[in-house]
């Protein structure tokens, strides 16, 4: 799996709102919705890398061009 380091939850949020994704509900995790697709981002400054890496895959970005979108 890729890892992605260093990405705090605001900036993926940012980043996926930039693809299309918007935010559905927040609390301890913030969902976020394409509408096909639902990520669950966690609330972690900063995210684990693998975890990042994983969310990024499961909206269909690799790892560099998640890195172009921050």
């Amino acid at each position: 799996m890729p890892r992605i380091p260093g990405v705090n939850f605001d900036q993926a949020v940012r980043t996926f709102e930039q693809i299309g994704y918007r935010v559905i509900r927040q609390g301890k995790h913030i969902i976020m919705s394409n509408g096909i697709t639902r990520l669950t981002i966690p609330r972690n400054k900063p995210i684990n890398p693998f975890t990042m890496g994983a969310i990024a895959r499961d909206a269909d970005l690799t790892p560099q061009e998640f890195k172009k979108l921050l």
